[in-house]
Protein backbone atom coordinates (compact mmCIF):
# COMPACT_ATOMS: atom_id res chain seq x y z
CA UNK A 1 0.00 0.00 0.00
CA UNK A 2 2.62 2.55 -0.42
CA UNK A 3 2.79 5.30 -2.12
CA UNK A 4 -1.58 5.75 -2.41
CA UNK A 5 -2.48 8.97 -2.65
CA UNK A 6 1.19 10.13 -2.25
CA UNK A 7 3.14 11.36 -5.18
CA UNK A 8 6.53 9.97 -6.20
CA UNK A 9 8.89 12.89 -4.62
CA UNK A 10 5.83 12.03 -0.95
CA UNK A 11 3.82 15.02 -1.50
CA UNK A 12 -0.43 14.35 -1.49
CA UNK A 13 -1.57 15.34 -4.53
CA UNK A 14 -3.84 17.40 -2.63
CA UNK A 15 -1.31 19.63 -1.90
CA UNK A 16 -1.14 22.45 -4.86
CA UNK A 17 -5.35 22.50 -4.06
CA UNK A 18 -4.57 23.35 -0.57
CA UNK A 19 -1.94 25.88 -0.81
CA UNK A 20 -3.97 27.70 -3.49
CA UNK A 21 -7.08 27.50 -0.93
CA UNK A 22 -4.86 28.69 1.78
CA UNK A 23 -3.70 31.82 -0.65
CA UNK A 24 -6.98 32.66 -1.71
CA UNK A 25 -8.61 32.71 2.18
CA UNK A 26 -5.04 34.58 3.21
CA UNK A 27 -6.54 37.00 0.57
CA UNK A 28 -9.11 37.58 1.21
CA UNK A 29 -9.09 38.28 5.30
CA UNK A 30 -6.41 41.06 4.23
CA UNK A 31 -9.29 42.83 2.24
CA UNK A 32 -11.99 41.93 4.61
CA UNK A 33 -9.93 43.30 7.20
CA UNK A 34 -9.68 46.44 4.84
CA UNK A 35 -12.94 47.19 4.37
CA UNK A 36 -13.77 46.87 8.51
CA UNK A 37 -13.35 50.62 9.11
CA UNK A 38 -15.74 51.40 5.86
CA UNK A 39 -18.69 50.76 7.52
CA UNK A 40 -20.93 53.18 5.05
CA UNK A 41 -19.36 52.32 1.87
CA UNK A 42 -19.50 48.43 3.37
CA UNK A 43 -23.56 48.52 3.67
CA UNK A 44 -24.51 50.60 0.19
CA UNK A 45 -22.24 47.78 -1.49
CA UNK A 46 -24.18 45.29 0.12
CA UNK A 47 -27.31 47.38 -1.25
CA UNK A 48 -26.37 47.36 -4.62
CA UNK A 49 -25.83 43.74 -5.24
CA UNK A 50 -29.05 43.03 -3.63
CA UNK A 51 -30.52 45.38 -5.63
CA UNK A 52 -29.01 44.05 -8.58
CA UNK A 53 -30.06 40.21 -7.19
CA UNK A 54 -33.73 41.21 -7.21
CA UNK A 55 -33.52 43.14 -10.53
CA UNK A 56 -32.07 39.62 -12.21
CA UNK A 57 -34.93 37.75 -10.00
CA UNK A 58 -37.39 40.28 -11.55
CA UNK A 59 -36.63 39.98 -15.21
CA UNK A 60 -35.71 36.51 -15.58
CA UNK A 61 -38.89 35.79 -13.78
CA UNK A 62 -37.08 32.54 -11.30
CA UNK A 63 -35.13 31.94 -8.50
CA UNK A 64 -37.81 31.99 -6.28
CA UNK A 65 -37.65 29.31 -3.83
CA UNK A 66 -33.48 30.49 -3.92
CA UNK A 67 -34.94 33.97 -3.15
CA UNK A 68 -37.28 32.53 -0.28
CA UNK A 69 -34.46 30.87 1.16
CA UNK A 70 -32.20 33.99 1.34
CA UNK A 71 -34.77 35.91 2.78
CA UNK A 72 -35.45 33.55 5.28
CA UNK A 73 -31.59 33.50 6.22
CA UNK A 74 -31.20 37.45 6.75
CA UNK A 75 -34.17 37.53 8.46
CA UNK A 76 -32.89 35.16 10.72
CA UNK A 77 -29.73 37.39 10.80
CA UNK A 78 -31.15 40.73 11.39
CA UNK A 79 -33.08 39.23 14.28
CA UNK A 80 -30.04 38.07 15.76
CA UNK A 81 -28.54 41.26 15.26
CA UNK A 82 -31.13 43.28 16.73
CA UNK A 83 -31.81 41.04 19.98
CA UNK A 84 -29.37 41.46 22.98
CA UNK A 85 -26.79 39.18 23.97
CA UNK A 86 -28.34 38.80 27.05
CA UNK A 87 -32.01 38.61 27.99
CA UNK A 88 -32.48 41.21 30.02
CA UNK A 89 -36.08 39.84 31.32
CA UNK A 90 -34.37 36.94 32.56
CA UNK A 91 -31.68 38.74 34.63
CA UNK A 92 -34.18 41.08 35.67
CA UNK A 93 -35.53 38.63 37.54
CA UNK A 94 -32.15 38.14 39.71
CA UNK A 95 -32.81 41.55 41.27
CA UNK A 96 -33.14 45.56 39.85
CA UNK A 97 -32.54 46.10 36.30
CA UNK A 98 -30.37 49.47 36.60
CA UNK A 99 -27.44 49.47 38.62
CA UNK A 100 -27.90 51.07 42.05
CA UNK A 101 -24.46 50.33 43.61
CA UNK A 102 -21.08 51.88 42.33
CA UNK A 103 -20.10 48.40 42.91
CA UNK A 104 -22.61 46.99 40.14
CA UNK A 105 -21.56 46.40 36.63
CA UNK A 106 -22.81 48.49 34.06
CA UNK A 107 -23.95 46.19 31.32
CA UNK A 108 -24.27 48.14 27.41
CA UNK A 109 -26.44 46.91 25.05
CA UNK A 110 -24.24 44.02 23.70
CA UNK A 111 -25.63 42.60 20.22
CA UNK A 112 -26.20 38.71 20.05
CA UNK A 113 -24.50 39.29 16.02
CA UNK A 114 -21.77 41.84 15.88
CA UNK A 115 -22.36 44.17 12.93
CA UNK A 116 -19.35 42.63 10.76
CA UNK A 117 -20.62 39.23 10.66
CA UNK A 118 -24.39 40.19 10.20
CA UNK A 119 -22.61 42.06 6.80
Amino acid sequence: MEGVGVGGNGVSSLAPLSKYRNDFSRIFQYYLDKSTPHTVNRWVGTGVVAAIYALRVYYLQGFYIISYGLGIYLLNLLIGFLSPKVDPELEALDGAALPTKGSDEFKPFIRRLPEFKFW
